[in-house]
């Protein structure tokens, strides 16, 4: 048992006394790489997926890498067996849906008795989003695994944002079309840390977990707190999806750019919020207050201002 955490840091890897392997699948991405450093900071026995050779020789020493795809189901028998935990995040993609099949069933063969998959936040009405609804028969798979699981349903990233950092710095513009009617975004350490959370302590199973982050951010107020923190004057875009489509359409999938469409025209119709209940619950699975975005921008401000 760790006494700082009050967790218990061997269980990811023997549990009844059994040897335990942790399976991480998108190691190499935005959430998925913040799991793996986490699970490997608890002293986990960690096995990484990826498609890429070369990426395999990035992951940190001790990691054992396999190279598999998840749209080649033959490939994943290796990574899985031996498993008895895996955590996973499907990548945006068109076949996103029959590769999270993938995932679950190559656990259901390899008998794996945790599964923690990293979903999206689904709230009333957005179904209709394809990149949202791609990932239902995923849960839905995940559910019926017959291995103990949980679902995280995490808002939009914090950490977005790194991709407007030129637009942000050297323009003063915030381009994201967020809208004014305000989303609780989340960072995604949080996510992190309510997954190796979910892998490594009792209580998680059966679980579905809304993440959020505790204040609700504007279109405008994010431009705002970036002028705070970066010291420059840094406006909002607008809401103009017209434009943001035919600006993006130069440098995105042109298969994505209607989905991320649909997405944004719900943000400004609707707004992402969770209830009171919903923050109640997150708690039990971040096992922490969840960070703010106002912090968030500071420490990124910071970063970015050294070059």
């Amino acid at each position: 048992m760790d006494a700082e955490t009050g967790t218990d840091s061997t269980i990811g890897s023997a549990v009844g006394g059994v040897f335990m392997k942790t399976l991480v699948i998108g190691g190499t991405g935005t959430v998925g790489g913040r799991v793996l450093s986490g699970l490997i900071e608890k002293g986990v026995d960690v096995r990484a997926l990826t498609h890429s050779p070369e990426k395999a020789k990035t992951f940190p020493q001790g990691v054992e890498a396999v190279v598999g795809d998840l749209t080649e189901p033959d490939s994943l028998s290796r990574a899985f067996a031996g498993a008895g935990a895996v955590f996973f995040v499907t990548p945006l993609a068109e076949t996103e849906t029959q590769q999270g099949l993938n995932a679950v069933e190559a656990a259901r063969k390899a008998k794996t008795r945790k599964i923690v998959y990293s979903s999206v936040a689904l709230p009333k009405g957005s179904e209709h989003i394809p990149h949202f609804a791609s990932k239902i028969p995923i849960e839905e798979a995940v559910r019926s695994s017959g291995a103990d699981w949980t679902i995280l349903r995490p808002n939009s990233f914090f950490q977005n944002d790194y991709w407007y950092q030129e637009p942000i710095t050297k323009h003063g513009i915030y381009p994201q079309p967020i809208g004014s009617l305000g989303m609780n975004r989340v960072d995604v350490r949080d996510i992190a840390d309510a997954a190796v959370n979910s892998l490594l302590n009792p209580g998680h199973a059966g679980q579905t977990y809304l993440l959020h982050g505790p204040d609700a951010v504007t279109g405008e107020s994010t431009a705002q707190t970036w002028s705070r923190h970066l010291g420059r004057d840094v406006r909002y875009a607008g809401d103009d999806l017209d434009a943001w489509e035919k600006q993006h359409l130069q440098f995105l999938p042109a298969w994505l750019v209607p989905d991320l469409r649909i997405m944004y025209d719900y943000f400004q119709k609707n707004g992402f919020r969770p209830t009171a209940g919903d923050l109640e619950h997150e708690a039990k699975a971040v096992g922490h207050p969840p960070r703010r975005f106002d912090d968030f921008a500071r420490e990124t401000a910071a970063t970015w201002k050294k070059g």
